[in-house]
């Protein structure tokens, strides 16, 4: 039997580190405050690890082209009281439309499902940039209507990776309301609070 020194098996190890996740973690409750800077409003998200990407809860979605740019329109689907408890105007439920970024494959729970629709449904998705805190990233969310779910809003792993997101599922609404600006550091972080603590 052939051996290797232990130092040319370790050389074959080598860490990599992403550039898009932050040094530095931030612990959230299982249930946060997200802004949603393209919408202009902010609603209340399950962070989920279990889930690998994001979903936002929309209705009447349409996929069109406008002058050789994919675009996708939908509404919030969030219920009327909800709407006016989080002072969503129409203006900011209605009508939305944003660039179509591609479509994503969810696998659909077999549980929940007769067997003729087993399998996959292909949801659109659009890049969104979202606030938790004081850190702020870009993901791309599909969109599904959550209407049956308590949360409009689930944040999946990849999108938590790209926050530096640490979930304590003992804790809720621990970031309080978002408060990012349009200047931030290479990690997602608000500038301004870097600036106030020298």
């Amino acid at each position: 039997m052939m051996r290797f020194p232990l130092w040319l098996l370790l050389a074959g190890c080598v860490l990599v580190a992403h550039a898009d996740v932050p040094t530095s973690k931030v612990i959230y409750g299982l249930n946060e405050h997200v802004q949603l800077r393209e919408l202009g409003v902010t609603v209340p998200a399950k962070l989920d690890t279990g889930a690998e990407s994001a979903s936002l809860s929309a209705r009447h979605i349409r996929v069109f082209e406008r002058d050789g740019v994919d675009m996708v329109e939908f509404d919030l689907a969030l219920m009327k009281q909800d709407r006016e408890a989080l002072g969503i105007s129409r203006e900011q439920w209605d009508d939305i439309q944003l660039p179509l970024v591609g479509h994503v494959r969810i696998k659909r729970l077999a549980e929940s499902l007769v067997e003729e629709e087993r399998g996959y449904n292909r949801r659109p998705m659009v890049m969104l940039t979202v606030c938790m805190g004081r850190r702020a990233e870009q993901i791309e969310v599909n969109l599904t209507d959550r209407s049956d779910f308590s949360y409009p809003l689930l944040i999946g792993a990849d999108a938590l990776k790209r926050l530096g997101a640490v979930v304590d599922p003992s804790l809720v609404m621990t970031a309080g309301h978002p408060r990012c600006t349009l200047e931030l550091d290479e990690e997602g972080d608000d500038m301004t609070e870097a600036a106030e603590a020298q």
